[in-house]
């Protein structure tokens, strides 16, 4: 049986495309390439002479990138662009990258859609599955491991800090009891029974353990800090920085990193405000209702 390619719809797509600015020969980085829904779209504003170069830490989905891209620069035949990708963390961005070589960069910090919709990798707890969550399968700990290894404290901590979820001591205290956790569903079970759905609620009352639990296994915020702080050695005068972040420590570091830059004359703040998706992309990709663009432009101020 042929398996199905993942569906994916890439967030804010149009509005990326309109302020990453990509023209013909340039060098533009994606550094979070995924399934390449955005890669894509850049490719085919290149030309031959332009060069994409993709980050993605997860092998899947940088396989499957692969295959993407190679089946639109056959598309694009002798107006294809020179295409790179490299199966790391784009916290490494600066080992791979010439000063003052990028034109445009882009980074979607969002799980992408092949890590949530498959149930191996423990993402999600809409279906019950291994407790894992690592972007990166060879190498870190498990969610599962953390659960069962850290203490009640430890884990109250984390929870409050990166869930931002206020009932992180009750839940901690369950966690700690109802060991070993192994499973999304165990764990989306305790959370519940622990701290049960408030009036009015939109979330799953797990959502934000489990986004606490993903981001730590991951270092997703140390991640993030560390490109914002590469980024403007990277790119050349007037070259654009794009961001799209799904929840407000994200947000909050790119919208520091960027006012911390204006301030010092490296960043032109193109976005004032976040742009954020409208309803017929809402309507199409429910997924897309909490992301938030910001994008820069690099001024000629020596870093």
């Amino acid at each position: 049986m042929t398996q199905s390619k993942p569906r994916h719809a890439p967030v804010l797509f149009e509005e990326s495309m309109q302020w990453l600015r990509v023209r013909p020969g340039a060098t533009v980085v994606d550094c979070t390439v995924g399934l390449a829904g955005h890669a894509a779209g850049i490719a085919r504003l290149l030309g031959p002479e332009g060069h994409l170069i993709g980050f993605d830490k997860d092998a899947e989905a940088l396989d499957l990138a692969k295959g993407k891209l190679d089946e639109v620069c056959r598309e694009l035949g002798s107006q294809a662009p020179r295409v790179t990708l490299i199966g790391e963390a784009f916290s490494s961005i600066s080992r791979h990258l010439q000063h003052a070589s990028v034109d445009a960069l882009l980074a979607d910090f969002g799980v992408s859609s092949l890590q949530l919709d498959e149930a191996s990798r423990g993402f999600s707890f809409m279906v019950d599955s291994e407790l894992d969550m690592r972007m990166d399968q060879r190498s870190g700990p498990t969610a599962s491991q953390v659960v069962n290894e850290a203490s009640e404290h430890e884990l109250a901590d984390l929870i409050y800090e990166y869930g931002e979820e206020r009932r992180s001591r009750r839940i901690a205290r369950a966690i700690v009891r109802g060991r070993p956790v192994t499973t999304t569903g165990q764990l989306s079970r305790i959370v519940t029974s622990a701290a049960p759905a408030m009036k009015q609620a939109h979330l799953h009352p797990a959502t934000r353990t489990f986004q606490a639990l993903r981001i730590y296994v991951n270092r997703e915020l140390e991640e993030i800090s560390a490109l914002l702080e590469a980024a403007p050695k990277l790119l050349k005068p007037s070259a654009r920085l794009v961001v799209i972040s799904f929840h407000s420590l994200e947000d909050r570091i790119a919208k520091d990193s960027l006012r911390e830059g204006a301030r010092e004359g490296i960043w032109e703040i193109l976005t004032k405000k976040p742009v954020t998706a409208g309803e017929e992309e809402l309507e199409r990709n429910p997924r897309s209702r909490s992301a938030k663009l910001r994008a820069g432009e690099r001024t000629a101020t020596s870093c």
